[in-house]
């Protein structure tokens, strides 16, 4: 106990015995796109890497509608939840025409279980006639997403302490948006006061793409387009060189890891102890569940620890560093330290309990939070956001479970056919 407010204290809600428990702040998921849990593990896909991947994948995305934006967030929040996350963000690129409002789709899916959000206003404008990856029916002009971006904003995003929704914008890619739409979001977030969001530097070819279009590597390419400040955090990150990892610290920009996704798509191994060491704010993120395919926080903590171990050392690699990533790391990187990821006075209350009992964790007796990561695979026993228990005993607490499942297993499927 570090301290004891004055005053009434407020009625509980429910008491919860955590006795025999590991008891953290509740995990925070940076990035992530939810529709994509309609195409996971799809199997045309299982051996592509990232621009292949993308092109068989969009004319399967181009069917989104609020429906299917709505079910797929709500699955894909609970699906976080049940893993101990409580926070997550979203970056929602995909905006087919006559879809209708996906970014409200989303957000009432989070409101519905209750699930603290940031949801990204995504854009593309580049399509396939601009030489983009993208169908032509799934990009937006230039205007229209400013336009838009500047709509979600005002219609949504909460500046106040403990806010439940906030919106940031995100223009898809360096490849897949025009450089001058990358300068006017970054004018845009400013005059709102809200944050930026992108994929960055992911793979070979992503780097390969910026030296022959731009002429200069990713990270001199954020600077021409005003996106190397603290109002970033960017996705992946994975190809920088000691200089670019160097100039990101100074910046003080936010890195998502994606490790799961990353290895899947063989994009390769994200430095991020040298990332942290520079004072990058590393998170994590579950990443699309068409490429991740699990949205767990725990697992990507997991596969953090220990590819940090085989790239810079055993002792390097902890629990405890993982465990920062998935909570201060990505409160960092949605620029709410002090408020999300850690369990401290003045923080909101969002708290998990995990069991730390069964033949999976038998024998941890010295060190609970590297038993909590080193064996499993855990659940969450309890996921508690601001006060209220979405996971109640490794089940979600809503009545709606069965009913969505159903929804959207409806909904992939029509969403795969159209493959055929």
């Amino acid at each position: 106990m570090s301290a004891v407010g004055t005053g009434t204290p407020p009625v509980a809600r429910e008491s919860i015995d955590a006795s025999g428990c590991l008891v953290t702040p509740g995990l925070v998921n940076v990035h992530h796109h939810l529709y994509q849990n309609l195409t996971r593990a799809y199997g045309p896909m299982t051996d592509s890497a990232l621009f292949g991947w993308l092109r068989t994948l969009y004319p399967l995305w181009s069917v989104l509608n609020e429906e299917s934006a709505h079910v797929s967030a709500w699955v894909g929040l609970a699906e976080l939840a049940m893993a101990g996350c409580t926070t997550s963000s979203d970056h929602l690129y995909l905006h087919p025409r006559d879809g209708g409002d996906l970014l409200s789709a989303e957000i009432a899916a989070a409101r519905d279980i209750g699930m603290r959000f940031h949801p990204t206003y995504g854009s593309m404008s580049l399509s396939e006639k601009d030489g983009g990856l993208p169908p032509d029916n799934v990009v937006q002009d230039h205007d229209e997403i400013l336009a838009a971006s500047e709509r979600a904003v005002k219609q949504h995003h909460d500046r106040t302490h403990g806010a439940m929704v906030r919106v940031a914008l995100a223009p898809c890619s360096p490849f897949s948006v025009t450089k001058q739409l990358m300068v006017d979001s970054a004018t845009l977030a400013e005059q709102l006061d809200v944050r930026l969001h992108t994929h960055f530097a992911e793979n070979d070819e992503d780097d390969s793409y910026s030296l022959e279009k731009f002429g200069c590597r990713p990270t001199q390419y954020l600077q021409e387009v005003g996106w190397l400040h603290d109002r970033v955090w960017l996705a992946h990150c994975v190809k920088p060189n000691d200089d670019e990892v160097r100039r990101l610290g100074m910046a003080g920009v936010g890195v998502a890891h994606c490790p799961s996704s990353n290895l899947i798509l063989s994009s390769g191994i994200a430095p991020v102890v040298k990332l942290r060491a520079a004072g990058v704010h590393v998170g994590l993120g579950v990443d699309g569940s068409s490429s991740a395919d699990s949205a767990s926080l725990w697992l990507e903590a997991r596969q953090a620890m220990l590819l940090a171990k085989l790239v810079s050392g055993a002792a390097v690699g902890t629990a405890r560093m993982a465990l920062e990533m998935a909570t201060r790391g990505g409160a960092g990187c949605l620029g709410r330290l002090g408020e999300i990821g850690e369990l401290s006075v003045g923080c909101v209350g969002d708290v998990v309990v995990w069991s730390l009992d069964g033949p999976q964790y038998a024998g941890v007796v010295t060190d609970p939070i590297e038993g909590w990561l080193r064996c499993g695979p855990a659940t969450a026993k309890h996921t508690i956001v601001n006060g209220v228990s979405v996971v109640r005993h490794h089940q979600l607490v809503s009545n709606k479970v069965d009913a969505m499942l159903s929804n959207h297993a409806r909904l992939a499927r029509h969403m795969q056919s159209a493959a055929q």
